[in-house]
């Protein structure tokens, strides 16, 4: 045999001893220049309050660094190289001196944040074939931020995640241990398994170490967490201003409340919530939710308490309904199943109070940029306050207001009427007297009026059975006729109402919708005159003077 024979045959035989012990999973091909070795792991991007699936793809060739990161990765995920290079070498592992080519996929989809450290750190160990059981990595939904010592952080929209496993079937979701805890109320279908570092993660695939899933009992995260730290029993007087957000609780209707400097508008506002009914279970998914694409969980497993929300009137239109070149919720949403309260109302600019329109119609906020139209839930109580004059002090009888006619018609020209329409409830807020102030005797507490809502909030729930609606705030001009009966005396009152106090047909509506909601708090039956005076009471704006 000749020499060049001898050669090309003991080449040949050295090659395939490295593609079985490649094979074997002994060696790497990207060590010798040769082909490549490929592997993936699966995580998840926020595209709105929702998780999509990505592929996390990691292909070791030959050639030298740097290494190639494409799929619309921003900035943040750019940098994670460095940290997982840090990671790894910190953790005992070795970083590849080859290069490498990543893909997160789908490639059309923009990525962001750091949760990609951990996958990437995965999928950079799995090419290498420092860990083998690819097939087990797939079945699993990995997200984490890694510290440059390889302890794994915190990371925001753990709850889409675990929501996406579950709906996709995975075995399970592996994420920071400060997260496990609000992953882990989707349920025991899907394991939740909380890491503290890389090392941890890698022995959990390797099958050298047990990681132990985290369940959390809905009843009693409920049961510690739904208690509000405010009460109606705090309030000292204002007793018309306290059924009035009674009325509006028990029919979901949004209120303004007018009155000078000091009246307790705002002790009044933060305390609705505690007055509304308790949050179903999916009302606290859909509003966990919001809170943890923001990142504003502090901790807690589920968001149990109906949200309170009050944005200063400096916030944009962008802050308040969401928006950003890379869509983010606003304070709208953050309130969402919840009460928006925007002290001052007429100080809020003009843009940012008309984004309020199609959000409190429709119940959600829907964005449309270039990359896309994201859609935001939205289904909240508006409660606004705001004095009736410049100056604060036109209806009080203990100080001279300061305001001309002019100023006081310009002031209150600030809202709009196609917002005063979706508001139905206006209400006077006076000073309140010494004597209610220094009185010891305390008012009725939030537990008490909670009870008489629940029970007009049945009646509506029965009302309104197999329609798309379940409160009275939300019927249409279709439904009042069908819902809104008026006995003989109620009639002729509102009649009277109409032509005398020069009501518009947006106040006939509302004044309905009021009064049916006033005559389910007392056990539901025909509208009749006491409930249609009541409701004409709450219309202050729409009356010649206040």
């Amino acid at each position: 045999m000749l020499h060049s024979e001898r050669l090309s045959v003991s080449t040949h035989r050295a090659y395939s001893q490295i593609y079985a012990s490649v094979v074997r999973g002994e060696r790497s091909l990207a060590t010798f220049g040769g082909p490549g070795l490929h592997a993936s792991v699966l995580s998840s991007a926020l595209v709105g309050v929702d998780a999509l699936p990505i592929e996390v793809e990691i292909d070791i060739g030959a050639g030298m660094p740097p290494h190639r990161m494409v799929g619309l990765a921003e900035g943040a995920v750019k940098e994670s190289l460095d940290r997982v290079k840090s990671a790894l070498k910190n953790s005992g592992f070795e970083f590849p001196t080859r290069k490498m080519t990543i893909n997160f996929a789908p490639a059309d989809t923009r990525k962001e944040g750091s949760a990609f450290d951990l996958p990437l750190a995965l999928g950079i160990l799995a090419a290498s074939s420092a860990l083998r059981d690819r097939e087990r990595l797939r079945r699993y939904l990995v997200l984490g931020e890694l510290a440059l010592d390889g302890r794994i952080k915190g990371i925001r929209g753990a709850l889409p995640t675990a929501l996406l496993a579950r709906a996709r079937k995975f075995d399970g979701v592996i994420l920071p241990r400060e997260n496990a805890g609000e992953a882990s109320v989707v349920g025991d279908s899907t394991a939740v398994l909380g890491v503290e570092t890389l090392r941890e993660v890698f022995e959990f695939f390797a099958g050298l170490r047990a990681v132990a899933p985290t369940s959390t009992s809905i009843a009693d995260v409920f049961g510690a967490e739904s208690v509000y730290d405010v009460d109606f029993s705090e309030v000292k007087g204002q007793e018309q201003a306290k059924r009035a957000l009674e009325v509006a609780a028990a029919g979901g209707h949004n209120v303004l409340m007018i009155g000078p400097p000091g009246s307790g508008k705002t002790m009044l506002a933060k305390r609705l919530p505690s007055i509304l009914p308790a949050m179903t279970f999916e009302e606290a998914i859909e509003t966990t939710k919001v809170h943890s694409v923001m990142g504003l969980l502090d901790g807690r497993a589920l968001i149990s308490t109906r949200p309170f929300r009050g944005p200063h009137h400096t916030i944009s239109d962008a802050g308040l309904i969401g928006g950003g070149t890379i869509p983010r919720p606003g304070e709208v949403s953050l309130a969402h199943h919840g009460v928006l309260f925007l002290d001052e109302l007429p100080e809020f600019r003009k843009n940012v109070l008309e984004v309020l329109r199609q959000p409190l119609e429709d119940a959600r906020i829907t964005i449309s940029r270039v990359m896309g139209t994201l859609t935001f839930p939205a289904s909240v109580m508006l409660v606004a306050a705001m004095n009736p004059c410049p100056c604060g002090f036109y209806t009080d009888p203990q100080r001279e207001c300061s305001c001309a006619p002019i100023a006081i018609q310009r002031y209150r020209s600030r809202i709009s009427g196609p917002l005063l329409d979706r508001i139905d409830i206006h209400i006077e807020v006076p000073a309140v007297k010494y004597k209610e102030l220094s009185g010891r005797i305390a008012g009725e507490p939030s537990a008490a009026i909670r009870g008489r809502v629940n029970r007009a909030r049945e009646i509506q729930l029965k009302r309104f059975a197999g329609m798309s609606f379940f409160c009275n705030a939300q019927m249409g001009a279709r439904d009042l006729h069908k819902h809104c009966q008026i006995d003989s005396g109620g009639e002729r009152l509102l009649e009277l109402a109409i032509n005398r106090l020069g009501l518009s047909a947006r106040a006939y509506m509302r004044i309905l919708k009021v009064a049916r909601t006033i005559a389910d708090l007392d056990e539901g039956g025909p509208i009749g005159p006491q409930h249609v005076s009541e409701a004409i009471q709450y219309r202050s704006l729409d009356r010649p003077a206040i």
